[in-house]
């Protein structure tokens, strides 16, 4: 029988308001969402004594943690990346690789087929997050430069029938073949977004007609208002801005968008298109100083210094070492966010962009009883994975 669990005596975060009560879960869903406290004949009862009960976080863009990267080949990579960020709070979440060579891509995903069966002690699997090759060079960031290239039909072709698994691809909309490109994914299904791009707003807008409907860590590796000549142009920021129903990720760890920003996309994108992700590298979770993006054996290397991962001449950014709680917070303290609208963001509006928002990002019965708690300070007490107690700092 599928066993019960009966969470009570929390302040539950609903998507619209907070009440105090009791979450009961059988199996992996929610059942029943009361205020009070109800009995629940048979129930494994979890005190939350007074604490915040919350959707889980669903992370739709992240490389790492804990010491190992999606990259780096084995399934107990994956494992470990998702046990670590289940202790933070995130109980689903896209695993993301990096700009590489194809048979490097092309044994992930089939390692991810593997983990994906394994993966009982962490954050769910929700399909895989392909972030390049298909860049602005001009745009990298940290991404290798030797495997930057433009959308090849054959190539990408030829993935996508190796995988089923692959539910986002991110790339640059102005190259040559990325209209045709975004064609052939939104027919599979599958999330198009724009990022580590030069495109300007007139083609950041046939782009989004297109398919490219989410911009990737959005105010990184994209352009802004760029002049040409006498004549300035609107970039894929401002196109961001302007078009209302694009939706934006942001890697809200009050570096990479510093509070005046995280303010500014809140103010003007809303709760319902921002949803915040920790695009993190293998180094979350972990003491700061050396590391290496990407796989082990041709990943790049970089410092972690002042909250942030950095190339080793600290002219760029390499990605973050946030984790989903730490964005949570950073919204609440730094950008004045309420907190509900602050879960919104990590719960309900990444459900939407990825379109599950019929089973995952709020709790409601019927849902998949993934369960957070935390106190007053966003530090997370208890994670929930489709009804299965993940992590528990009490125990």
């Amino acid at each position: 029988m599928d066993t019960k669990l009966k969470i009570h005596n929390g302040k539950i975060l609903t998507p619209y308001r907070i009440i105090y009560g009791t979450v009961v879960v059988v199996g992996n869903r929610i059942i029943e969402v009361a205020e009070g406290d109800i009995e629940v004949p048979g129930a494994v009862e979890v005190d939350a004594r007074g604490q915040y009960i919350s959707p889980g976080f669903i992370d739709i863009h992240v490389h790492g943690g804990g010491g190992y990267d999606f990259m780096d080949g084995t399934v107990n990579a994956f494992l470990k990346i998702a046990e670590t960020h289940a202790q933070y709070g995130t109980t689903s979440m896209l695993p993301t690789t990096l700009t590489s060579e194809k048979e490097e891509l092309l044994q992930t995903l089939e390692i991810y087929k593997q983990a994906n069966k394994e993966n009982v002690s962490g954050a769910q699997f929700l399909g895989m997050h392909l972030e390049g090759p298909y860049f602005a060079m001009n745009q990298r960031g940290a991404q290798d430069p030797r495997y930057i290239r433009n959308p090849d039909p054959e190539e990408y072709k030829d993935i996508l029938s190796h995988s089923s698994d692959i539910k986002r691809w991110s790339a640059a909309p102005e190259l040559k073949g990325a209209i045709e490109f975004a064609h052939y994914l939104k027919s599979k299904g599958i999330l198009v977004a724009l990022a580590h791009t030069d495109a300007i707003y007139e083609e950041a807008l046939i782009g989004f007609e297109n398919g490219f409907t989410l911009a990737t860590h959005f105010y990184s590796c994209m352009t802004g208002v760029t002049r040409k000549n006498v004549f300035r142009y609107a970039g894929v920021v401002e196109s961001a801005y302007l078009i209302d129903e694009m939706d934006v990720e942001v890697i809200a760890d009050g570096i990479h968008c510093p509070p005046p920003l995280l303010k500014l996309i809140y103010k003007i994108k809303g709760v319902d298109r921002m949803a915040l992700i920790t695009d993190s590298m293998r180094a979350a979770g972990m003491p700061g100083g050396e590391s290496i993006i990407g796989s082990l054996r041709n990943g790049l290397r970089v410092i972690v210094e002042d909250g942030v991962a950095k190339l080793p001449d600290r002219s760029s950014f390499a990605g973050s070492v946030a984790t989903a709680d730490r964005l949570v917070r950073t919204m609440v303290t730094m950008a004045e966010v309420p907190l509900i609208e602050a879960v919104r963001m990590i719960t309900k509006t990444p459900a939407s962009i990825l379109g599950v928002a019929d089973r995952k990002g709020s709790l409601i019965p019927g849902k998949d009883a993934d369960i957070v708690i935390f106190d007053d300070n966003i530090q997370v007490l208890m994670t929930n994975v489709q009804g299965r107690i993940i992590y528990n700092k009490n125990r």
